[in-house]
């Protein structure tokens, strides 16, 4: 392999799937711009592009790493580097862990550590929890995984401010509810090739009119997020979820304890957003965004954050009843 031939590298550049990394590092500029009261400074938009999308490109030359041999028995991914035999499995760990130290050197040095920290997270949740474990241990492993996809905004806002903002959560429950669907039309599309492969997607263990309708339902969620004042306690229900999820992956089923949990942290998640909402809902105004501040008013919303912590207190007491 001569590393000075344009074809070569153009299949490294194939592994760090490209169309994947600049949608990742367009919504990680989204939040820094959003966390801006202004401009974002040009040095931290550049560094943390940079190195949240060369945390993106080892994360997905980790994956075609992971995927070489199931990549190989479908249509649509056979041609891939490794699979097809391009690029070796040597010399892609090792172009997958050089990006990986210099995208992190960059965050840490360049940024701020709590970037640096959130991107290792990203990169371990998708590149190690999901393509080794999840992918193949239960059909909501997109679900799953697709929290590791749904964190670029928080990390551009961690990038300018250097803290975790519920407005940056915000952001990333609107990803975490589109991520499903969209893969899953795609599994609909390719089920058979993902049933050949031995690969658990929802259209194979339950069927694709099961899965329609999943799409269906997380396109609404979608949507009231963004349409209605309730959209924090809509778009809660995406956000308790996980529990529910590691529940079902371990045991197969859906446990009342399970659900329990999601009731929790469903109960927690408007008086957390409400609160910073009353905080800030002048800017949710100014941005016509009908947080229920806005809508309703801030003793109203003041009422509805007693009245769920209320109910969050009395849920936390289930387990002891």
């Amino acid at each position: 392999m001569i590393l000075g031939d344009p074809r070569v590298w153009r299949e490294y550049i194939a592994l760090c799937k490209p169309k994947v990394v600049a949608l990742i590092v367009f919504t990680a500029i989204v939040g820094m711009l959003l966390a801006s009261p202004g401009m974002a400074p040009l040095d931290t938009l550049v560094l943390a592009a940079l190195g949240i999308g060369g945390a993106a490109a080892a994360g997905a030359a980790v994956n075609h790493l992971v995927d070489r041999r199931v990549d190989a028995l479908m249509a649509r991914t056979s041609e891939r580097p490794l699979p097809s035999g391009k690029v070796d499995t040597a010399s892609a760990a090792v172009f997958a862990a050089a990006l990986c130290v210099f995208s992190m050197a960059l965050l840490a040095w360049g940024v701020n550590g709590l970037t640096a920290v959130l991107t290792f997270g990203s990169l371990v949740g998708y590149a190690v929890i999901y393509s080794l474990f999840l992918k193949r241990a239960t059909p909501q492993n997109i679900v799953i995984g697709g929290a590791a996809g749904a964190m670029p905004p928080v990390l551009g806002w961690s990038a300018v401010t250097g803290e975790v903002d519920p407005h940056a959560l915000l952001l990333f429950l609107i990803i975490f509810a589109w991520t499903p669907p969209h893969f899953w039309a795609l599994a609909i599309h390719r089920h058979r090739e993902y049933a050949r492969a031995d690969i658990p997607m929802l259209p194979v263990t339950h069927g694709v009119e099961f899965t329609r309708l999943h799409v269906l339902l997380y396109t609404v969620i979608l949507f009231l997020k963004r349409a209605t004042p309730q959209n924090i306690v809509i778009g809660g229900a995406a956000g308790a979820m996980p529990p529910v999820l590691g529940w079902s992956a371990v045991t197969g089923e859906v446990d009342p304890h399970a659900l329990l949990l999601f009731l929790i942290i469903f109960a927690w998640t408007p008086p957390h957003f409400w609160a910073l909402a009353i905080h800030r809902h002048r800017e949710y105004a100014r941005a016509d965004i009908p947080m229920l501040p806005v809508t309703h008013g801030v003793e109203f919303t003041r009422l509805h954050v007693l009245l769920y912590t209320v109910i969050l207190f009395v849920v936390s007491l289930l387990p002891f009843a």
